[in-house]
């Protein structure tokens, strides 16, 4: 019988985090994608450079694969040492996501705040030559969200000559139009806009967070259960 549950819980812990394995190494192809492809997706802000989309997926499918690799051979091998890492990942995992949840909604205004003031630098990267990426993402941002700029179009006239805007700004959209000062300009921001966009959706995101996190614990007991399985069925074959 104890063998039976131990079997069992053996192969869906092993099924579980293949399948984990597999989309980290989805993802990591994804990033590596985005990484040597044209310049498309790149950082808004200059203060973290790094912080693109392309070494964000490349982070987020590293850490799946590893995470998933522990789970997968040390549920198939029943090695207690890999269990026990898989479980001491996941762990700091929960905790880093708790804290930086707290961290988030002690400091939400400071945040904003300074997310804004950020954002409105790197506008004065978009026409340099080193950063088609930044002024792809940005034509791309206003385009799809019919926005203008972090917090409105005028955010550019600091960042552009003559006081024009990208021509994704203009309502009708042509060559050149954003060196129109009588064209009619997108009046929201796109911050503003990603904000509205995350209120709205906020019980999906809310309901995406509550199962990773289900995922995450049914992982840990999964693996304390298949860990304690095998250190008691050690000690009976030891006696």
């Amino acid at each position: 019988m104890a063998r039976g549950c131990l079997c069992c819980v053996k192969y869906m812990m092993f099924l579980f985090n293949l399948l984990f394995w597999l989309s980290g190494c989805g993802l990591l192809g994804v990033g590596i994608w985005l990484s040597v492809s044209q310049g498309s997706f790149a950082t808004f802000s200059p203060s973290f450079p790094s912080l693109s989309a392309a070494n964000l997926v490349i982070t987020l499918g590293s850490i799946v694969m590893v995470t998933g690799f522990l789970g997968c051979m040390g549920a198939i091998k029943e090695n207690k040492c890999l269990l026990l890492s898989f479980f001491i990942v996941l762990l700091i995992i929960l905790l880093a996501e708790l804290i930086l949840l707290i961290l988030f909604f002690l400091y939400t205004d400071k945040v904003s705040d300074n997310a804004k003031r950020d954002l409105k630098e790197g506008l004065q990267l978009y026409n340099t030559d080193n950063n088609i990426g930044l002024r792809n993402a940005w034509n791309i941002i206003q385009a799809e969200w019919q926005c203008c700029g972090v917090t409105g179009h005028t955010d550019w006239h600091d960042a552009l000559p003559d006081k024009t805007v990208p021509d994704r700004c203009c309502q009708e959209h042509y060559k050149e139009c954003g060196r129109n000062a009588s064209n009619v300009f997108w009046s929201r921001g796109c911050y503003e806009k990603v904000v509205d966009w995350l209120d709205d959706n906020k019980h999906l995101l809310g309901t995406i967070a509550m199962c990773v996190l289900v995922i995450q614990l049914l992982g840990m007991a999964f693996s304390m259960t298949l860990y304690q399985q095998i250190h008691r069925a050690g000690k009976k074959y030891d006696a």
